[in-house]
This record gives C-alpha cells, structure tokens and sequence, in this order.
C-alpha cells in the first residue's frame, strides 16, 4: 500500500514538474516572440524614417533586418521595392515586387508600383498588361491604361479606350486632355513659316536633321526657332519629331510653348499635362511645363489653376 502511495506521489511530482517546465517553455516562447515582434516594428519604422528624407540605402539596411526576421513580410516586400525604384536597381525593384504579388496577386497597390517600375524601364508593353489586370479589379483605373497606350504609341487603342469611357460617362480632364492631344496630332497643319535665308546655322542643322533624324540636331534646330521667335515652325517641327522621339518631354514642352504663344491654350495644357510625366529628376524642366501650363490657365481665365501651376514652378525652382 505504501508503495503503491509512493509511485502515484511520484507520478504526480513528474506531472507537477512536467507542467511547470512545459510552462517555462511557453512563456520563453511568448518572451521571443514579444522581442521579435519589437525589434522588427522598430527596424521597419526605421526603414520608412530613412525612405522619408531620401536615405534609401540606410532604409533597405534596415529591411533586411525586418526580413531576417519575417521573410515573407508582404509590407516589407513591397518597401524593399520601392527603396530600389527610388536608386533604379530596377532588377531587385521587380524582384521584390514579384515576390509581394506571389502572396497577394490582387493587391491593386503592389500592381500599380509594378507598373510604376515597368515604366520607369519604359517598358510600356509589360506596364500594358499589368494596367488591364489593375482594370479588371477597379474600372475606373481605365485612365492610366490610355496614358500608357499613347506611351506606348499605340494610339488606335487609346482613341478606342476613350471612346468607350466617353460613353460610360467615365470621362476625366485628363482624359479630355488625351482626347485633345490625340485629335491634334491627327490634324492636319496649317502653314508653317519658312527659315529665314541666310541662317547658316539652322539650314546646316536641318539638313544634318534630314540626313540622320537625331534628337540632338531637332533640339538645337527648336532652340533656334524659338529664340527667332518662329512659333508656327516651333510647333510644326516639334509635332513631326514627337513621331519619332514620343519619350522626349522636351519636345513637348516646346510643342506646348509655340502652342501658347499661338494662342491655343486648350491645346497647349494637353500636350504638356502629357509630357510632363515623362519628366523624371528634373526639377528644371518640370518647372518649365508648370510654367507653361499656368500660363494656358491665365489665358483662359482660371485664375486658380494658373496659381496652381505657378507655385508648383516656383517650388521647383527652389530645389535647383
């Protein structure tokens, strides 16, 4: 009988023990997790800290710290991206965000960056495809695909996307924009101005032009025509070259200018609201097309919009 005491004694203190030590277990468990979940909080806070005054290398440090500890962090995933986009590592930008898209292949934000770093590489076909998934979650994303197809030159199917908005009542000022961009560019031109003789230097340019169709020598021969005050040849000019150069907003801008000093300002404020997005680190020249684009507003009476522009341009102007 004693014996029998004994042994179930025993049993209950191996039980007691069992449970405490399974307790010690449990509670060192919580303790990790707690410090894991800290530790990963304060990098990836960190990490956006960094990306917020532009220390993008310092901010991607701090991601890899998050990743030692959740490498399948979708937030993490997606920051690790957007701090690449921002150095052009467009390689590990898609990688990352391809790896996102893995676990959450309609997340409409994880896509719209992926078309972001598409058209950064201008790869407007691959930013087409994913714009047309973005379409099928949220229609009213239709605007951005029309913007990528006339990117793309592929302005059959932008004219054909705005007719369809158009008739869905979907139609934003920017769409009216393309619209208007569109129809100028299938219009024909009115009579231009011819190079005044004796310029040397601006029939030597367009003859180099002619020979070997060059952004460079279209470039100069614009400058020239715009310091002789030539708007009309300014216009006709940059419209032909836009044909061949589409991603140069240069060539809008100067599209956009003869087109203000010709008095079409409605004109004017499509073209450059267009060129304007392909405008990328240059604070300069997207301070120009603010300019001009202010100055469409004020011709046509919209005061505020002219204010707009114009404080845009001057913030601009402060960065240089």
């Amino acid at each position: 009988m004693q014996r029998c005491m004994k042994i179930r004694n025993l049993h209950w203190v191996i039980a007691v023990g069992m449970l405490f030590i399974s307790g010690i277990s449990i509670a060192q468990n919580i303790n990790t997790e707690e410090e894991n979940s800290l530790k990963f909080q304060t990098h990836f806070f960190e990490a956006l800290k960094q990306k917020a005054i532009k220390n993008y290398g310092k901010a991607i440090e701090s991601l890899e710290l998050c990743n030692e500890i959740d490498s399948v962090n979708v937030p993490v995933l997606f920051e690790f991206s957007k701090n690449h986009l921002e150095l052009n590592n467009y390689f590990e930008a898609e990688l990352f965000i391809d790896k996102a898209l893995e676990f959450e292949a309609e997340n409409r934000y994880l896509l719209h960056h992926k078309v972001a770093i598409l058209k950064a590489q201008r790869n407007f076909n691959k930013a087409i495809e994913v714009q047309k998934k973005i379409l099928k979650l949220e229609p009213k994303e239709s605007e951005e695909l029309v913007f990528l197809y006339i990117q793309n030159k592929n302005f059959a199917e932008a004219e054909a996307l705005i007719a369809k908005i158009e008739e869905n009542a979907m139609a934003t000022l920017r769409i009216k924009s393309f619209k208007n961009f569109l129809e100028n560019r299938n219009a024909v031109p009115g009579k231009t101005v011819e190079i005044i003789t004796g310029n040397s230097d601006i029939e030597t340019l367009k003859k180099s032009y002619a020979e070997n169709k060059d952004f460079k020598s279209v470039k100069e021969i614009l400058e020239n025509e715009a310091a002789g005050e030539l708007f009309e040849q300014v216009y006709a000019d940059s419209k032909e070259a836009l044909e061949l150069f589409p991603e140069q907003p240069f060539l809008y801008k100067m599209n956009g200018l003869a087109l203000n000093k010709l008095g079409k300002y409605n004109e004017a404020i499509a073209v450059l609201s267009i060129g304007i997005d392909f405008v990328i680190d240059n604070s300069a020249m997207e301070a120009d097309f603010h300019e001009q684009i202010s100055l469409s507003h004020e011709k046509l009476g919209n005061k505020s919009e002219a204010l707009k522009y114009k404080q845009r341009a001057i913030a601009l102007r402060k960065l240089n």
